[in-house]
């Protein structure tokens, strides 16, 4: 299937690993010109290395913390600097933020704070550079990665995630008339150094989960979720906006008393 975007401009954030960095890679592999953008400038060269070998143009490195506004404009302007312009955004950076450890020196409000900045802010901010040139070249495409809207226990990340789906909606429907569309994809239990190596670190705990919520009976892979982001970045995907697909194997959302 052709999916008419080769030559196409494109902004990965959270692209160092994961599903960035596999949504890096299926729009490098059609033809798409692509920029890369998180704070580990090592594994971006790494990716930017990685997607070149296979002939595609090789990537623009943009190293910045997106979560600050700095940080943010400062990913717009340097992505600008080497595309000219951006036609496909994706905005994939964002976390899991459950009260543990590796938050507990943070007060209350600090969490909150953090995990908005980096599942919401972000994108929103990200997304304001730059929709003004998809509206002046009258095309665009806006993939947004949400999450899960209802969580069994308190985790900062689901009500930035929700204020993301909720905003995305309405822009969606502001854009639309300019030929950009605003869609949303929801991870499930995504094979992520985030989700094995963080949330389920053991063996027991992925099984756990699995058998638990998973109906597919295993974790996904970045590629099966990058797949849909690209398929939404198309020029045969223009009449889809407004939508949030979840990629989740069927996954319980809300645990069960």
């Amino acid at each position: 299937m052709d999916l008419k975007i080769a030559g196409r401009r494109a902004l990965v954030t959270g692209a160092s690993t994961g599903i960035g960095r596999a949504i890096a890679l299926g729009l490098a592999a059609e033809g798409v010109h692509v920029a890369v953008t998180a704070r580990n400038q090592a594994k971006l060269n790494a990716l930017a290395d990685e997607i070149a070998a296979t002939g595609a143009q090789r990537p623009a490195v943009v190293v910045a913390d997106i979560a600050s506004p700095d940080g943010a404009a400062t990913a717009v302007a340097e992505t600008l600097r080497h595309l000219g312009a951006v036609d496909i955004l994706i905005n994939n950076a964002g976390a899991s933020r459950p009260r543990d450890a590796a938050n507990a020196d943070l007060t209350d409000d600090e969490w909150w704070e953090e995990s908005f900045a980096l599942n919401f802010k972000a994108a929103r901010r990200v997304t304001d550079g730059l929709v003004p040139g998809m509206k002046a070249a009258g095309w665009g495409r806006i993939v947004n990665l949400t999450g899960a809207l209802t969580q069994p226990g308190v985790n900062a990340a689901g009500p930035a995630k929700a204020a993301l789906w909720s905003w995305s909606r309405s822009l969606s429907a502001q854009l639309a008339p300019h030929g950009v569309t605003v869609n949303c994809i929801a991870p499930g239990r995504i094979r992520t150094p985030q989700i094995v190596e963080r949330l389920f670190p053991t063996d027991e705990a992925r099984r756990t989960e699995i058998e638990q919520r998973i109906p597919m009976g295993r974790f996904g892979e970045p590629e099966e979720l990058a797949a849909l982001a690209v398929f939404l970045s198309s020029e045969i995907a223009g009449y889809i906006t407004g939508t949030q697909v979840p990629v989740d194997g069927g996954m319980i959302r809300m645990a069960l008393p």
